[in-house]
């Protein structure tokens, strides 16, 4: 097997695993969603620190938080939170259908992002896809009489945690850990002084609560994996398998209701994606012409040059 083969396998698994996890969170709806985050933050921390240790990085971690960067993870750390928070809570309240649209609009919204943080150029086809996202939310918006508030709360906040994380110079494990190392006290807190709503004899509840630590761990394993030896193109589009199976797990296994208002939105949203993907497939093929182009040439690549090489 192909060193991109293996990557796409990672691929592919991460996203399965994340487009699942509906299936996992609605086995806890008798947990608060407040408490389920505190103990996913924790048990996820156990896990990280146990991964870092056996490779001999934990002191990265500490590095991390002793230095300047430290306000920075601390704002990946409560966007990631404030996420975690709202997907819990959809699967919980019944609007699993909500957090697939959620991550279905999250590619266009950190386009949008990056053109107004970044200041990235847009080209048309992007500024198309942006606009009927826009639409689907809008005529969503006047179908149902009440803004997809958790989509979009979903949306915003795991782009700005991507704002934040592209500002961050740490490998994603190194990072993610700092990051629940600073939720830690505030997990902690939460279970002491709001109390806890597990009885002591549940080991069933409580053994589904420590799956949560190898549940997000895993995933983004793979998926830092499989983006060091796959095109981010393939990147790209292989990834909507996880809104994908959230869509399918809220409406075939928890049995929400599609309105017709959800059938002129999905798709819209759909269309854009495909455009968006399109796009930027072509953009990373005439990349690849270029680089390519460069290297029989004998160009000689800078620092400063566009053309930079790729980091092992």
């Amino acid at each position: 097997m192909s060193d991109s083969t293996r990557g796409v396998a990672a691929l592919l698994l991460a996203c399965t695993v994340w487009g699942l996890s509906p299936l996992y969170y609605a086995l806890l709806k008798h947990v608060p969603a407040a408490e389920v985050l505190a103990y996913r933050s924790l048990w996820s921390l156990v896990f990280f620190v146990l991964i870092l240790l056996a490779q001999g990085r934990l002191g990265l971690v500490r590095q991390a938080i002793a230095g300047r960067q430290v306000w920075l993870i601390g704002l990946a750390a409560v966007m990631i939170a404030s996420n975690w928070f709202g997907f819990i809570f959809a699967i919980q309240a019944g609007h699993g259908m909500e957090a697939s649209l959620g991550y279905y609009i999250f590619p266009l919204v950190a386009v949008i992002l990056g053109w107004a943080i970044f200041d990235e150029r847009l080209g048309r086809a992007q500024w198309v896809a942006v606009a009927l996202a826009m639409l689907a939310v809008v005529g969503l918006t006047w179908g149902l009489g009440v803004p997809p508030w958790i989509a979009l709360a979903l949306a915003v906040t795991f782009g700005a945690y991507g704002v934040a994380k592209k500002q961050l110079d740490l490998g994603p494990v190194v990072s993610v850990t700092a990051e629940v190392v600073l939720l830690a006290p505030i997990a902690i807190g939460w279970l002491v002084f709001a109390g806890t709503q597990i009885g002591a004899g549940t080991w069933q509840t409580h053994a589904l609560l420590a799956l949560s630590g190898p549940l997000t761990a895993s995933p983004l394993i793979l998926f830092s994996y499989a983006a060091r030896r796959v095109r981010m193109a393939t990147v790209g589009v292989v990834q909507y398998i996880n809104p994908t199976l959230q869509f399918g797990c809220a409406v075939l296994v928890f049995g929400e209701v599609f309105t017709r208002w959800h059938g002129i939105a999905f798709p819209l949203i759909w269309l854009a994606l495909a455009i968006y993907s399109v796009a930027a497939i072509r953009q990373d093929r005439a990349s690849r012409r270029v680089l390519s182009s460069a290297v029989i040439s004998g160009t000689v690549v800078t620092k400063d040059s566009t053309l930079s090489p790729a980091k092992p």
